[in-house]
């Protein structure tokens, strides 16, 4: 990564702009053209140095809800029980953790109804019993921006 795939970080960080050539405008005060750019940002996903470029919705904005999810796994069932976990378009972050509740994953769908039949789902495609949600109380948003 050189200074220019930091500047471009920087600038993506700080949000895309509404248009209709987003990197366009992203590669203009960096004397780039808009395939330089996504050039670089192509490999640098590539290289696992960036997951993703998205818009991040509140869920309940749309009237979904959204909720962190615990799961004890036996060691040689994580990859299984990640795999079918991973599969379903409402699983957005998935973790291992040292502790009792092993893996831990956040999920939205659109009904707290929805999140008990995706659990129960889970539990029986892949034998996983100890599963649990744990809906948020409050909320709390932290803007976290690295300066690269």
């Amino acid at each position: 990564m050189d200074d220019t795939d930091r500047k471009i970080l920087n600038l993506v960080q700080k949000g895309l702009p509404v248009t209709s050539r987003p990197l366009e405008k992203i590669a203009e005060p960096l004397s780039l053209t808009e395939d330089e750019v996504l050039e670089r940002l192509r490999r640098l996903k590539e290289e696992g140095i960036i997951r993703r470029i998205g818009a991040i919705l509140d869920p309940r904005s749309l009237g979904w809800v959204s909720t962190l999810c615990a799961a004890r796994v036996p060691e040689e069932k994580v990859d299984d029980f990640v795999g079918v976990v991973n599969q379903h378009p409402g699983v957005t972050h998935n973790y291992e953790r040292y502790a009792y509740y092993n893996v831990w994953f956040t999920l939205t769908v659109p009904s707290w109804e929805e999140v008990g039949k995706t659990l129960a789902e889970f539990s029986k495609k892949t034998g996983i019993d100890e599963l649990v949600h744990l809906p948020a109380r409050e909320i709390f948003k932290v803007r976290v921006q690295f300066e690269l």
